[in-house]
């Protein structure tokens, strides 16, 4: 049991490591350490999404907590309404991407604050390992239903702001995309022809994760048989999503954090975040378009805290997470993909023509490494790569003045992660294969 509390979130494979009897206990737990009165939950498609929200549920109101239930929603509809709501903390019931065997959740503060592992999941943690709940409540809390979507909408689609008709194509992977995609469905000049858009917690068609080239097969196979303006690919949880151009070839998520930030700097200027493996072009457009760059540590525990520390407008990860100001410092990914919609409608050229001033450096992609030992394997790139401009936020990174990289060790597998980048592919795969030489040794 204590291998599921995760540096982000909670995830085990149902019945196994993850069963009723610890959401039960989780639930007592979560409402010991948050000491909420008021807590909003949600839930995705899983087949035992639902056994869990009730268990959840049972051990929150024991504590004398108001649960509100959202019932299916994506996750940044959850998000949403913590903050509407004005809840004291809220927990999502779902394992993202993972396959559907496994479960878990996500929780947050008030105002939807991220709980990670290090604000809060390992102190749930001992406490559930310890039974050392805070007594039961004399009176115990209720269970009331609630539905979000269509405030959600009705919070989203003033954004929209399209200039002339589009045609895109959606993945929905069988998830919660079906649901936040409830946001764009229906809009005016907006035409989505779905793919897999039945809920399915078994993922019978692919894994929900926009990180695999994979996952976009299907998409790419249906854009290249019809006309589409673009293509959209959502995660399990609907908290990330992935693009594709009118082509179907695949577009780098540090990519269309730019574009996006591009855009909303031409109307507010501010700070915007991007993760430190973005491309040295992420940088350089917000700057150009007069905003204030700032990178961030991976995670989006670190990121939200980060834009609300500085008032961040926007922030984008290569992991395909989106961030909002307007979605209380939080992923939306119908937001992301009406802001491309937005931009695509305004422009004269196709998205492939638009995203390919900013695509003008090589870079690897992010390349992960088995090792024994990954803390070995990073004290040898230390050792060996010591004279540009390190810098240590997150792994360590090395800046020269022709590429840059940045390696990192896996929270929770023996994998250390490689991101770089170079001015020219050749000097990208040279440096590339020198790295992984001294990684893999």
């Amino acid at each position: 049991m204590a291998g599921i509390f995760k540096a982000y979130d909670i995830r085990g494979i149902y019945g196994e490591s993850l069963t009723e009897d610890i959401m039960f206990r989780i639930g007592r737990a979560f409402a010991t350490f948050v000491k909420c009165k008021t807590v909003v939950v949600g839930r995705d498609m899983r087949p035992h999404s639902m056994p869990l929200f009730e268990a959840l549920a049972r051990g929150l109101t024991m504590q004398g907590v108001e649960v509100t239930d959202l019932g299916l929603c994506s996750t940044p509809m959850l998000y949403f309404g913590v903050g509407s709501l004005g809840a004291d903390a809220g927990v999502m019931i779902t394992a993202s991407h993972n396959p559907g065997e496994w479960n878990g959740m996500k929780m947050t503060r008030d105002r939807a604050i991220p709980i990670s592992g290090a604000t809060g999941i390992k102190d749930i943690e001992r406490l559930v390992m310890e039974n050392a709940f805070a007594p039961p409540a004399p009176r115990p809390g209720t269970v009331k239903r609630h539905a979000i979507e269509s405030d959600y909408i009705a919070h989203i689609r003033p954004a929209a702001a399209l200039q002339r008709p589009l045609h895109i194509a959606a993945d929905m992977a069988n998830g919660m995309g079906i649901v936040e995609a409830r946001v764009l469905q229906g809009m005016k000049g907006l035409t989505i022809d779905p793919l897999f858009d039945t809920l399915d917690g078994t993922f019978p068609n692919h894994e929900a994760n926009p990180l695999l080239y994979e996952t976009y097969e299907a998409l790419q196979h249906k854009m290249r048989a019809g006309k589409y303006d673009f293509g959209v690919a959502f995660d399990g949880d609907a908290d990330r999503v992935g693009f594709t151009d009118e082509h179907g070839a695949i577009i780098p998520m540090d990519i269309i954090t730019a574009l996006i930030a591009q855009d909303i700097l031409a109307r507010q200027k501010g700070v915007i975040f991007y993760d430190l493996r973005s491309s040295w072009a992420v940088k350089e457009v917000i700057e150009a378009g007069g905003g204030t760059p700032m990178m961030s540590r991976v995670g989006h525990a670190f990121i939200k805290q980060q834009m609300r520390d500085s008032d961040g407008i926007f922030a984008g990860e290569l992991s395909g997470h989106y961030y909002f100001k307007h979605n209380y410092y939080t992923e939306s990914s119908s937001m992301a993909v009406l802001s491309v919609a937005n931009i695509v409608s305004r422009a004269k050229q196709p998205l492939s023509e638009l995203v390919k001033p900013i695509q003008r450096y090589s870079c690897s992609g992010e390349i992960n490494s088995e090792v024994h030992d990954p803390a070995a394997a990073i004290q040898r790139i230390r050792d060996r790569f010591i004279n540009g401009r390190i810098l240590e936020l997150d792994g360590y990174s090395v800046e020269f003045e022709d590429w840059w990289f940045n390696v990192r060790a896996s929270n929770t597998e023996p994998l250390v992660r490689l991101n770089l980048e170079a001015k020219s592919r050749a000097k990208m795969e040279l440096k590339r294969d020198e790295l992984l030489k001294v990684i893999r040794q």
